[in-house]
């Protein structure tokens, strides 16, 4: 009986330890997989962490870019405007020339030169000036207008480099055959002075005049028109020498 009960004994021991010893893997495995969960659970939070700090840093940069003031980039220079046409008139006949050029053109600002300012004259890319003749003979201020004062007084402070120019007289060729529009001469002398490139020029076969300031090199130095004898002519005159104008490169 001795021996029974010590081998009963002894199975109740090693199946205690084996017990023991099953319970304590078990506690090792459940701790091993609380040490995992509790690492995936970290690694899940780091990683939400770092989503989360790169969606406000995205926000933070496009504020930033946004926020910044529209002067920090370098305005463009306002452009210049296209054409303006600039005459002055005594009887108003130069003003309907002005007007048969204006309503050619389409899209040329109109202006008597005698309401000019300075910065508008210089302001445009191209200019079609124009003047009547009423000092004959003169060698300076022919017109008898605005043009007058504007051309010695005003336009000596202007630097008319680059700038396109047309120009256009109006004259009598029947009861002034010796100066017919000596004025546009005057004005192409003053205007090429000041460093301004003229366009335009036409020929003297279609009038009926003995001389004029007018003309270089054998044409005349911009379009003549005759109000008091051709008026008729004065419409197509104009139409076709804008068309000119536009071939030779005037900035409409």
């Amino acid at each position: 009986r001795a021996r029974i009960v010590r081998t009963r004994a002894n199975q109740a021991g090693a199946t205690f330890a084996s017990r023991t010893e099953e319970g304590v893997r078990q506690q090792r495995h459940q701790g091993k997989l609380k040490t995992k969960q509790a690492q995936d659970t970290s690694t899940t939070l780091e990683m939400m962490r770092c989503s989360v700090l790169a969606v406000v840093a995205w926000h933070v940069a496009a504020f930033v870019h946004h926020a910044q003031p529209r002067s920090a980039t370098t305005p463009r220079a306002a452009p210049l405007q296209a054409v303006g046409i600039f005459y002055s008139t005594t009887t108003g006949n130069t003003e309907n020339v002005a007007g048969y050029l204006q309503e050619a053109a389409g899209s040329a600002s109109l202006y008597e030169i005698g309401d000019v300012k300075d910065e508008t004259f210089t302001g445009f890319d191209g200019m079609i000036v124009g003047a009547p003749t009423w000092h004959t003979g003169a060698d300076e201020m022919r017109s008898g207008t605005s043009w007058d004062d504007f051309l010695y007084t005003n336009l000596p402070n202007m630097d008319l480099t680059g700038k396109k120019v047309a120009i256009f007289g109006v004259g009598d060729q029947s009861s002034y055959p010796d100066n017919f529009c000596d004025a546009a001469g005057e004005l192409y002398d003053c205007l090429t002075a000041r460093g301004a490139t003229v366009l335009g020029f036409t020929s003297t076969a279609d009038y009926e005049h003995d001389d004029s300031k007018a003309v270089r090199d054998g044409k005349f130095c911009g379009q003549m028109f005759d109000e008091d004898n051709e008026a008729d002519l004065s419409a197509d005159r104009a139409s076709a020498w804008i068309k000119q104008l536009t071939d030779e490169g005037m900035p409409f």
